[in-house]
């Protein structure tokens, strides 16, 4: 295989990417730092658009700023929370202080599908007391996750992976597309099998391609490249590649086991599934 990178063709960047309004879907990478927010880039967020729905997969640390840059936080449909490790869900305090005290608040209650107990867990990192938390006043509300729930004109699945805590893999299908997010997962084949025949497989990879990598925790380019394989799926694309790590060499490990083309998430970039205006 070629050393190179593969671009995609029917990526743009900005603004001023747009979809079909009849057909589209759009994946807007927001952030995708892994494990903290980088010096440029904030902590794992996506946002999901299609002609009736507007999704948010996971809102970590730094990403709220970025998603309110992107669209008018009072339109979002739901949040979906893959896990509560707070490089993936911290900035939904930010969120709900903005829905109480600002300008534009109050704002609707936004759902949040998250892992059971999500409210009372993050109720924590603003409690000043060191007993149990008061009951939370959240602006949203929270409901556990479902092995599928159906949010405006999108379906929406999910299943296990392989990670130390409660998490979540999540695909999301609309008019005959479909994406899937690993969020942070191991070698899963439960995740493998929710992506079968995905157009796009959003994919972390952690680690650096290593002998003796530890099991149920992260992926590598490789095994990222691998489950994209497995699955039959249009596209890669690989993210939550840590602030210290390689990008490039995790997109290039990925190539050596997908055929199909590979990208990396970076902040603005947009992928589009659909008819592209």
């Amino acid at each position: 295989m070629s050393p190179e990178i593969a671009t995609e063709p029917d990526i743009a960047i900005g603004p001023d990417a747009a979809i079909n309004p009849e057909t589209g879907m759009r994946l807007q990478v927001l952030g995708a730092s892994g494990s903290a927010s980088g010096p440029h880039e904030p902590a794992s967020c996506y946002l999901v658009t299609t002609p009736e729905s507007t999704l948010v997969l996971d809102l970590g640390p730094g990403a709220f700023g970025a998603l309110w840059a992107a669209v008018d936080p009072r339109r979002i449909t739901a949040f979906l929370i893959s896990h509560l490790h707070a490089d993936h869900c911290l900035d939904l305090l930010a969120a709900d202080v903005a829905a109480k005290y600002s300008t534009t608040a109050p704002w609707p209650r936004i759902p949040v599908y998250a892992p059971a107990h999500a409210a009372e867990r993050l109720a924590r990192a603003e409690d000043p007391d060191p007993g149990p938390p008061a009951d939370p006043e959240w602006a949203f509300d929270f409901h556990p996750w479902r092995e599928t729930v159906r949010l405006g004109d999108c379906l929406v699945r999910t299943a296990p992976t392989a990670h130390p805590t409660q998490t979540f893999a999540i695909r999301i299908e609309h008019a005959g597309r479909s994406l899937v997010y690993t969020a942070d997962t191991g070698e899963s084949a439960e995740v493998t099998e929710l992506a079968r025949g995905a157009d796009l497989l959003l994919a972390e990879a952690s680690f650096p391609d290593h002998p003796g990598l530890p099991t149920g925790l992260h992926l590598s380019g490789r095994q990222a490249g691998r489950m994209a394989a497995e699955a039959g799926v249009g596209r890669l694309v690989v993210t939550h590649v840590p602030p210290w790590g390689d990008v490039d060499a995790a997109v290039l490990e990925a190539r050596a086991e997908f055929d199909g083309p590979v990208t990396a998430a970076a902040q603005e970039r947009v992928h589009h599934l659909g008819q592209i205006v």
